[in-house]
């Protein structure tokens, strides 16, 4: 594969990856100091932007180590290892999203929380957030393990 390939293919999972700890640092430290009335107002506006945001940058992320492994297996399958794991580290990010924030999300467009249970929400929901992080961490160093192992050439003995 080349290096040049392998650098863009690199800087938009990281740009994923980036995006992500930006909305765990400031987003979500924010939407913890607004009222219940003031963080439903805003989610209102801003969610479908964020939302759409996110949702192109996740499918655009997590097919890159997909078809890292697809090209692995054909080209070199000893980086398939590599790119296999982040795969599944890319799927389980997707599979949180499914499983935990889908319905959490709608849930805060239904302004459904009470002032209290808003909060608490809001905590459980960043550490779930951070763990989506680490999975995307995970997936970004097996991600570049595997284009690493593509770009080696074979040793001469």
């Amino acid at each position: 594969m080349n290096h040049i390939l392998s650098f863009i293919l690199i800087g938009i999972f990281s740009i994923f990856l980036g995006s992500q700890i930006t909305e765990g640092c400031i987003l979500v430290p924010y939407w913890k100091t607004l009222s219940h009335i003031e963080f439903y107002n805003y989610y209102a506006k801003f969610g479908p932007i964020i939302g759409r945001f996110y949702t192109i940058l996740t499918i655009i992320a997590t097919l890159i180590p997909l078809f890292a492994s697809i090209y692995c297996y054909y080209k070199k399958p000893l980086a398939l290892r590599y790119s296999l794991i982040s795969t599944l580290f890319a799927f389980l990010v997707i599979a949180i999203f499914y499983i935990y924030f889908k319905e959490i999300n709608q849930l805060f467009y239904e302004a459904a929380f009470t002032p209290n249970q808003l909060q608490a929400v809001l905590s459980n929901w960043e550490h779930y957030h951070w763990l989506r992080v680490f999975f995307e961490l995970l997936s970004l160093t097996f991600l570049i393990l595997s284009l690493n192992m593509l770009n080696l050439k074979k040793r001469k003995v």
